[in-house]
This record gives structure tokens, C-alpha cells and sequence, in this order.
């Protein structure tokens, strides 16, 4: 079976439309997206509610998982790069993962094979 990896890309949530729309120029259809919150190394904010000062530690993200095949992953990693870099802390994380195994449940279809994205694109009328 040829290699597949898990990405994880950890953005700001104002900034995920414009990766999605670079994922799909670079022909990634299939992800899982997650609204999230946390926190690293910008910190957090303090808002002020009824003369109390709160402080607001952990900050929304967006969590966008992405299982592709290996050779897939240093153009999603130069894309997600190009589009959510601003220069400053809080641009986001990119993780890489190993899979071992992907299984479609609803045709039993396995690796790559289980990946693909045509299998669930609706047919165009001519």
C-alpha cells in the first residue's frame, strides 16, 4: 500500500477560506474541519464584562484534517503555508501523521483506493 498521512492544520478561523480554496486548487477536496480553542504562544486577551476584567486565555481556532497520500503532503504544507501566513504569532500549527489503514464503510474499499474522492462527487450533467 502506498504511503498515506493525517495533516492537521491548526488556523486562525477568519483565515480558514482562503486555505480551503487553495486546498481546493491544488486538488484536496476531502477534510474534516473542527471550530476549536486554545492557546500557545500569543497568549490571550483580556475583555471586560460588566467592570470585571476577565482574562481569556484560551482563543478560537479552526482544526482542518486532511488524509492524503504521502507524496500530497509537502504541496499541502507549502500551500497552507502561502495562504495562512501573516508574519505574526497566532498564523497556526501544521502537524504530520502516519496512517496505518483507511477503510470506507460504505464500499469496504481500502487505501488509497478508500481516498477517492471522485467515488463521492456528484456526476455532472451534460
Amino acid at each position: 500500500m502506498a504511503g498515506l498521512c493525517k495533516v492537521v492544520i491548526i488556523c486562525p478561523p477568519e483565515r480558514f477560506n482562503l486555505l480551503k480554496e487553495a486546498l481546493r486548487g491544488i486538488g484536496i477536496f476531502g477534510m474534516t474541519v473542527l471550530r476549536a480553542d486554545g492557546c500557545g504562544l500569543q497568549g490571550g486577551r483580556v475583555e471586560y464584562y460588566r467592570g470585571n476584567s476577565i482574562e481569556i486565555d484560551l482563543l478560537p481556532k479552526t482544526k482542518v484534517e486532511l488524509v492524503v497520500p504521502e507524496e500530497k503532503v509537502g504541496e499541502i504544507i507549502a500551500t497552507a503555508k502561502k495562504e495562512l501566513y501573516t508574519g505574526t504569532v497566532g498564523d497556526g500549527k501544521i502537524f504530520v501523521y502516519d496512517v496505518r489503514e483507511v477503510v470506507r464503510i460504505s464500499t469496504g474499499a481500502t487505501g488509497l483506493d478508500a481516498l477517492d474522492n471522485d467515488a463521492d462527487r456528484p456526476k455532472k450533467e451534460k
